[in-house]
Order: structure tokens, then C-alpha cells, then sequence
């Protein structure tokens, strides 16, 4: 998988769980725990994206 390939797959994960979590703040009953877990999941994967285009200069 080449380096830009994959940098989109990051992206394109990261705008899934952008439109999760979105979906859960809207939803009665969820977790604050849950929503925090997940914003966590998309700063990881914002950093490794952030990573992979300085490494790609």
C-alpha cells in the first residue's frame, strides 16, 4: 500500500467516526464515555495523518 493510499484510508476513517460520533451526540441515552472514546480514536488518527504528510515531504 503505498504511503498516500493509505493516508486516505486514515482520512476516510477519520470522517467515519467524525459522522459517528456526531450521530451519538444527537442520540438520547449515550454515554459521554463512549462519545470520549470515540473523539479519542479520531485525534490518533488526525495525529498519524498529520505524521504521514510531514514524513512525506
Amino acid at each position: 500500500m503505498s504511503l498516500s493510499s493509505h493516508v486516505e484510508e486514515l482520512k476516510k476513517k477519520h470522517q467515519t467516526l467524525s459522522d459517528k460520533v456526531e450521530a451519538l451526540q444527537r442520540a438520547p441515552g449515550t454515554s459521554d464515555a463512549e462519545i470520549a472514546e470515540l473523539k479519542k480514536q479520531k485525534l490518533r488518527i488526525k495525529e498519524e495523518i498529520a505524521r504521514l504528510d510531514v514524513a512525506a515531504e
